[in-house]
C-alpha cells in the first residue's frame, strides 16, 4: 500500500510539472520571451519584492532555467583554481539537489563566468561553458551522460567574450554555435549520445542564440553567426541561404533574432538594425530594410547591445546602445518614440523584455540592469510603467562600473521569478493573492 501511495504521489507530481509553465531554455519554452501564466499580480505592494528563498552562488552571466520542479544555473570560481560549475536546486525551497564542477581556464575578456543558459529537454540538461566545454547531464541526478571539449576538438576561433550562444534541441539533435574550424561554426550532436551529426558554415561565432522557425512548410534553423545570417536544415545541416551581415569592428551580435509572421529582425551595437523577409513559397529571403547610424551615440532604429527586442504587430520595441528604450515602425525602421525612464542611461545599459499576454495584449515585464522589475505596457503611444520594485542588487563582477549590473536574463515559471547576480540566486512569488 505504501508503495502504491508513493507511486501515485510521484505520478501526480509529474503530471503537475508537465502542465506547469516551465522556463526550460533561453527566453522560455519557445525562445520567444513569452510568459504564458495567468493569475499574476498587477502591481507590486512595495519598493522591494519579498524573496521566497535565496542561495549563494558565484559569478556568471548565464540566466537560470526552470524545469520539472528544478532550477539550473552556472557559475565560476577562480580559487584555488579556475573552474566552472553547474548547479541544480529545488524550485520551492532552494535546497541544492546536485552540483558539478570541472576545470575551465579562461582566455577571454570579461572572465567572470559562463554565459550560455542551461537547456533542459526530455530529462537531460545541456550546459555549454564559456571556453567550449559541453556537458549533458541527467537533469534529475547530475550524472554526466556525455561531454565534449569543443575548443580542443573543433579548433574554435574563440570570440573575445567567449562562447555564449545557448544550445538548442531540435528533434534528436543538440545544436550549438561555436565558431569551429574548418566549416564548423554551427555543429549538431546526437542529443542522447553526443556523437557528431553534422557541422556547417565557415564563419566565426557570434553570441546570439539560434531559433527554429517554420518557413515554406519546413523547420528551419536561423542562426546569426559572426558575419552572416544563416538558415539551415536542422536535421542535416544543409544551408538553405546565407545573408551577409558582416561585423565592421568585431563580432558583437548578442540579441536573439525575433520572428513575426514572415519577417526576421536583428539588431546590434555597431551594425544597426536589419529586417529580412521570408519568401512565402520557398526557403529564401530578401531584404526588408537596414538602418545604421554614424556611430554608437548617433544611431538609427534600434542598435542594441544585449537586449532582445519584442514586437507587437507593426511595432518593435527595444533598448538602444546607451539604454534608450525605443519604439520603431517595423515597416521601415522609423523611430516612433524614445523613453529614458526604464533604466539609467549608460553605455550598454540593458533591460530584459518579457511579454505577458495573459495579463494584457501589450503587457511587458522588464528586468533592468539595476535589478528592478517593472510591470509595463508598450504601445505606439509610449511606455506606461504600471509598477516597479527592486528584485535583486547589482554586483560588480559582471561589470565593475556604475555600482555593478544585473545582466543575466531572469526566468519566469510556477508564478515566480528566478534571478541571479554574482553572489546569489533568488526566487520571488509573483502570484496574485485572490483573498
Amino acid at each position: 500500500m505504501k508503495q502504491l501511495i508513493y507511486l501515485l504521489v510521484v505520478l501526480l507530481g509529474i503530471v503537475g510539472f508537465a502542465t506547469a509553465n516551465d522556463w526550460s531554455q533561453w527566453r522560455g519554452e519557445n525562445r520567444d520571451g513569452v510568459w504564458k501564466e495567468s493569475g499574476i499580480i498587477e502591481k507590486f505592494e512595495g519598493e522591494q519584492i519579498p524573496i521566497r528563498w535565496r542561495v549563494p552562488i558565484s559569478s556568471g552571466y548565464s540566466g537560470p532555467t526552470v524545469a520539472d520542479g528544478r532550477v539550473y544555473v552556472t557559475d565560476r570560481l577562480t580559487k584555488p583554481k579556475q573552474v566552472e560549475r553547474v548547479h541544480c536546486f529545488d524550485w520551492e525551497t532552494g535546497e541544492q539537489i546536485w552540483s558539478y564542477t570541472y576545470d575551465a581556464v579562461y582566455k577571454i575578456e570579461y572572465p567572470v563566468g559562463p554565459r550560455a543558459t542551461v537547456t533542459i529537454h526530455d530529462g537531460l540538461a545541456y550546459a555549454l561553458g564559456a571556453m567550449g566545454h559541453l556537458h549533458c547531464f541527467d537533469a534529475a541526478t547530475g550524472d554526466v551522460v556525455w561531454k565534449r571539449d569543443l575548443n580542443t576538438e573543433y579548433n574554435i576561433s574563440m570570440p573575445i567574450w567567449g562562447i555564449a550562444s545557448a544550445p538548442i534541441v531540435e528533434a534528436e539533435n543538440l545544436i550549438v554555435q561555436i565558431g569551429g574550424d574548418p566549416d564548423a561554426c554551427i555543429v549538431a550532436f546526437d542529443r542522447k549520445t553526443g556523437a557528431e551529426k553534422w557541422k556547417a558554415v565557415d564563419d566565426s561565432a557570434s553570441y546570439s542564440a539560434p531559433i527554429i522557425v517554420t518557413h515554406a512548410g519546413q523547420r528551419v534553423l536561423i542562426c546569426w553567426t559572426g558575419n552572416n545570417i544563416a538558415a539551415l536544415d536542422p536535421e542535416t545541416g544543409a544551408v538553405h541561404w546565407l545573408y551577409p551581415f558582416p561585423a565592421t569592428r568585431w563580432e558583437i551580435g548578442i540579441a536573439t533574432p525575433i520572428v513575426h509572421e514572415n519577417e526576421l529582425f536583428f539588431t546590434n551595437f555597431y551594425e544597426g538594425a536589419l529586417l529580412l523577409k521570408l519568401l512565402p513559397d520557398e526557403v529564401a529571403v530578401e531584404l526588408g530594410w537596414h538602418r545604421v547610424g554614424k556611430d554608437e551615440r548617433n544611431t538609427e532604429a534600434i542598435q542594441t547591445t544585449m537586449t532582445t527586442p519584442v514586437r507587437f504587430g507593426d511595432y518593435i520595441y527595444g533598448v538602444d546602445s546607451y539604454g534608450e528604450l525605443r519604439c520603431i515602425d517595423a515597416r521601415n525602421g522609423e523611430r516612433i518614440w524614445e523613453d529614458l525612464s526604464a533604466v539609467p542611461i549608460a553605455r550598454w545599459s540593458t533591460i530584459q523584455l518579457i511579454k505577458h499576454p495573459a495579463s494584457s495584449a501589450n503587457r511587458v515585464w522588464m528586468f533592468n540592469e539595476r535589478g528592478e522589475l517593472l510591470i509595463t505596457e508598450l504601445s505606439p503611444d509610449g511606455l506606461n510603467i504600471i509598477s516597479r520594485a527592486k528584485l535583486i542588487e547589482p554586483t560588480r563582477d559582471q561589470l565593475n562600473q556604475r555600482g555593478g549590473v544585473t545582466w543575466a536574463h531572469p526566468a519566469f515559471a510556477y508564478k515566480h521569478v528566478f534571478a541571479r547576480n554574482d553572489k546569489e540566486l533568488i526566487c520571488a512569488s509573483l502570484e496574485k493573492n485572490e483573498e
